[in-house]
Order: structure tokens, then sequence, then C-alpha cells
């Protein structure tokens, strides 16, 4: 049984769902394709963002996210997204994902990069008085127009971490691998999402190898997003032969078509290397 440690809600709807939300079939514009870039994908979310505004839209993809794992073979899930864009208090937008996930999956309450500190810090608020809110993200991508920068989610990602929820980071994800090391020993993250430059500095790699982080393969997507040429080139086994732990996740199920069987398929691992990402996934997972 497989474990899905990141996959995005907002990323993950059904086909028949878009459909019956829009009206239409998925847009072809707004799939994730080979070498797109990271600001080409993050725009691919204003569609399926703008079928979720709804606190039953939220319940129905929360629900059916579950169902869909469960059918793949997926035992540890854990599903993410950032209340605070699907048009309702937020409060009541965690509420309506957790009545969906109805217990079968951890959920992650996601900041943004770019975004006011004061907003994870009351996604942390939410999440620690809510039993199935397991952790806590910083999500997305640094720009140079943002006011805040990742240090500035050090305070909520901190205190998240003295409340018992888990904290990961997307960092790394083909920018410098100082950014991972600012996650770890700034933020505090137990987990980071993609980092796939950290082989580039040898230094980040021993801090996460010292302070026990699991990274959050997303190799399809990475490839989508131009991070790597291809998921034949994801680092994915470099890091295992390092001694890094590792676990193999879709990201994004509609957006990049992909099943959480299917992307530990194309990674290519041995037995042996599939059962260690495997155990690494289920160990990783933040329970409360």
């Amino acid at each position: 049984m497989y474990p899905d440690l990141h996959r995005h809600l907002d990323g993950s709807l059904r086909p028949s769902t878009v459909l019956a939300l829009s009206g239409a079939p998925m847009p072809e514009g707004y799939r994730f394709r080979a070498g797109m870039g990271l600001a080409a994908a993050l725009r691919c979310f204003e569609f399926t963002l703008s079928l979720m505004q709804s606190l039953d839209a939220v319940r129905r993809v929360a629900a059916e996210a579950c169902e869909d794992a469960a059918a793949e073979g997926v035992s540890t899930l854990e599903l993410r997204f950032a209340p605070q864009l699907h048009g309702q208090p937020v409060p009541e937008v965690v509420d309506a994902a957790l009545d969906g996930i109805a217990g079968r999956a951890g959920l992650i309450l996601c900041g943004l990069y770019g975004e006011a500190p004061g907003v994870l810090e009351e996604l942390v608020d939410i999440g620690a008085s809510r039993p199935g809110v397991v952790g806590v993200d910083v999500a997305g991508g640094p720009s140079p127009v943002h006011r805040f920068g990742l240090v500035d989610y050090a305070g909520a990602c901190q205190r998240a971490r003295r409340l018992d929820l888990g904290v990961t980071v997307h960092a790394g994800e083909g920018r410098p691998p100082a950014e991972i090391a600012v996650a770890i020993e700034v933020l505090g993250a137990h987990r980071i999402g993609h980092g796939t430059s950290i082989l580039d500095d040898e230094t980040v790699v021993d801090l996460a190898l010292r302070r026990g982080v699991t990274l959050e393969a997303c190799p399809t997507s990475n490839m989508h997003t131009g991070v790597v040429p291809s998921v034949a080139a994801h680092p994915l086994q470099a890091w295992l032969r390092r001694g890094l732990r590792a676990c193999v996740n879709t990201d994004n199920t509609l957006l990049s078509d992909v099943t959480s069987p299917e992307e530990h398929r194309r990674c290519g691992l041995s037995e042996a290397d599939l059962a260690v990402v495997i155990a690494h996934g289920h160990a990783a997972a933040f329970n409360r």
C-alpha cells in the first residue's frame, strides 16, 4: 500500500467533477505540460480554484480525493490546500474539507509564499484546534515582487511545531539549496516539498541527514515545471544512495494526470529501493 503525503486538493479534482462544477471538460490550457515552468503551473490553479468557491464543492472534492486515493492503493494519505483561497470564511472552509475527509486522510493547511505572515499564523491557530489537521505548509514559490520571504514565516512554523503540528515547506524546487537550509534550520521543517537541488550543497545534505528530514519527491510534477528534464533524470535514486529519506508523491493527480502507483512505477526503482521509499513515506506521515 502506497503513501502519498504531497497531494494538493485543488490540483486533484476528478475530471467528472470538473465537468459537473463547470459544465465543461477541463480546458487543455490548464493542464500541466513538460517544461512549462513553475509560474505557468501555478496559474493553472486559477481554474480549479474557481470551481471550489463553495463549502459544498470543497467538501465534495475532499471526499472524492480520499475515495480516489483508496482506489489507487494509497493507505497513508495527506491532502493539502490553502483555505484562504476558497471565497468563504477560512475556519468554515477547513471544516468543510475535514467533513469530506471524514478521518481518511490528514489535512495540511498551506500558507503561500508572498502572503503576510499573519495568514499562516491564522492557519496555525485553526489547525491546532482541529485534530484532523496534521500540519502546515509554505507552498508556491518566491518572487522578486513579494514583500515577504521565507524567513518571515519562521514564527508561525516554529509555533506550529510547539503545538504538535507537522511542518513541511516547498523549498529547493529548482532553486538554490540554501532555501532548503532555511526551511530546516529557521522554519523547523520536518519535511521538504520537492527539494530537487539539495545535492548541490553537501552541507545541506548533512543538515537534512542530521535532522532526519524527509524529502517529498514529486517527479512527474518536477518534469512538468521544468525542474528536471525527465522523470528518469530526477535525483531520487541519488538521494537514496546518499542516505537521504525520501518518499514519492503525486502532487496533483488532475493537473499532472497521474496516480500514486503510476508515479512510483515511473521512478524506475529497484524492488529494494521501492520498498525503502514506501517505508519512508509511511514513517514520515504527520500524526496528531
